[in-house]
């Protein structure tokens, strides 16, 4: 949490790859009736619990920022104001720990004189007023989700090298409704975006399932399909809705976790020296898989992909473990 002019505010998941310390803030727009302020609060809710509970974030390390803070006092830091955003990721610019920027934005979306729009209370956020601040930022990696409709205008505006930038939607002239962000968190809430199973879910495998299960749905509810997800990482102002390890965009997305840190990992292995050890070998592998993932278009693909095969192999069985020796996995 962060003290702001008296009042604590935030708006961003800070996010590092493997067991850096990381913190995670989130930011619930202008719900305008009880059932979306209800539905935004509960996926806001979620995405806390699954930080916490499945990716051993520090609660101290979680903000909250949302329309209604008089809700939850105890769970909301403050109230979502473009002051607030604006203030919090200026503050963040000169941060000495985290490298990693996640910025989860949770609401509706619109397109008003010729710009997307983040319904806030007060004045809304469009894509240039994010940049204005983003662009300040020098060697870091950002990851901004923006989970809303018409949001697929954020793209353009917000890429980068080191960015990666996922919306709900592939224009700002897809305005209904958006369900991309229910998947999207239920990918770090649930164990069902897990592709490659390293106990781990990338912002590419959360991104992937959301796009599928919202295709499904629609599908199912026998409706068009009024929202295209798109995800950039290349830099290069265009989104993919299908990203991947060989397609333009992905590579990125597929190195930023949501990891708690070192720090934590002592704690669940307090007075275990074996599965402490199990853990240190957990991390050193997914630091290895992630460098042999960053050197993937230097490495012959017969080579990677035996390489890959074999240090995930490895990684799930030291995870099976560490699951099998934790107390709760223990029978009396």
């Amino acid at each position: 949490m962060r003290a702001l002019g008296g009042a604590t505010v935030a708006v961003c998941l800070l996010w590092q790859p493997i067991m850096a310390q990381t913190e995670v803030v989130i930011v619930s727009g202008l719900g305008g009736d009880s059932y979306h302020r209800d539905l935004f609060h509960g996926w806001a809710v979620q995405m806390i619990e699954a930080a916490t509970d499945r990716f051993g974030v520090p609660v101290s390390n979680i903000t909250y920022l949302a329309e209604r803070p008089e809700r939850d006092p105890d769970l909301i830091d403050g109230k979502s104001t473009k002051k607030n955003i604006e203030d919090v990721l200026s503050l963040l610019i000169d941060a000495p720990a985290p490298d990693g920027i996640f910025i989860l934005l949770i609401g509706h979306g619109s397109y008003q004189g010729d710009e997307s729009r983040l319904s806030l209370p007060g004045p809304d956020m469009t894509p240039k007023d994010f940049a204005h601040v983003i662009n300040r930022f020098r060697s870091r990696r950002i990851v901004v989700a923006n989970t809303s409709s018409a949001s697929g205008e954020f793209i353009a505006a917000l890429s980068g090298p080191g960015r990666t930038i996922v919306t709900a939607t592939k224009s700002a002239f897809e305005r209904n409704d958006a369900i991309f962000g229910k998947h999207f968190i239920g990918a770090f809430a649930n164990d069902v975006a897990d592709v490659d199973k390293d106990d781990r879910v990338s912002v590419l495998e959360a991104f992937d399932y959301a796009r599928r299960e919202v295709a499904r749905e629609y599908e199912s509810d026998k409706q068009l399909l009024t929202e295209h997800a798109q995800l950039d990482d290349n830099g290069d102002g265009k989104g993919s809705s299908e990203p991947g390890a060989n397609a333009p965009d992905g590579a990125l997305a597929a190195s930023m976790f949501l990891t708690g840190s070192a720090e934590t990992m002592v704690v669940d292995a307090a007075g275990d020296p074996e599965l402490a050890a199990l853990h240190e070998k957990q991390r050193i592998l997914q630091q290895r898989i992630a460098d042999l993932r960053a050197l993937k278009s230097k490495t012959e693909p017969e080579v990677y992909r035996r390489e890959l095969e074999t240090l995930l192999l490895e990684l799930a069985q030291t995870s099976r473990a560490i699951r099998s020796r934790k107390p709760e996995s223990r029978q009396p």
